[in-house]
């Protein structure tokens, strides 16, 4: 058992399954496949992210250092918050950027999307969790790998 410390950005409590990418998720490129075909959940549909690619991803822990890609992130990730196909939570290991903060805050706000969020969780974070890890998210954002 490991325990880290982040900064909740929506806060909650959870466990569950970690999925981990140790490379930027272009959340166009991993979301929008799924989302256009209206699919029951997210399977990775980002090729040229080989840690996740093919995964089924909603209702997991995406551990992540970064989003990166287009201007459209905060709103592809609003959309799965709003078709209730999302991952239960994002846990970046480095500062969230502004394009995934504001989709998430907004499913938050305006879908009611339970979805969490911690950042700041450090590179030892991604470092250490492994996909298939179970891990528990308390609200003030300690992440612990069980």
């Amino acid at each position: 058992m490991k325990e880290f410390k982040g900064r909740p950005i929506a806060a909650g409590n959870w466990k569950g399954e970690a999925v981990v990418s140790r490379q930027g998720v272009n959340t166009l490129a991993t979301f929008q496949s799924s989302a256009m075909n209206n699919k029951p959940e997210v399977i990775v549909s980002d090729q040229n992210n080989s840690d996740i690619y093919g995964k089924n991803i909603t209702g997991k822990a995406l551990c992540l250092p970064i989003t990166i890609g287009s201007t459209t992130g905060g709103l592809v990730i609003q959309t799965v918050c709003d078709m209730k196909i999302n991952p239960a939570a994002f846990l970046f290991s480095e500062h969230i950027d502004s394009l995934a903060a504001s989709g998430i805050v907004l499913a938050r706000v305006w879908q009611n999307s339970p979805v969490i969020c911690v950042d700041q969780l450090g590179e030892e974070f991604l470092k250490t969790v492994k996909t298939g890890d179970q891990i528990e998210i308390k609200e003030d954002g300690t992440v612990i790998i069980l």
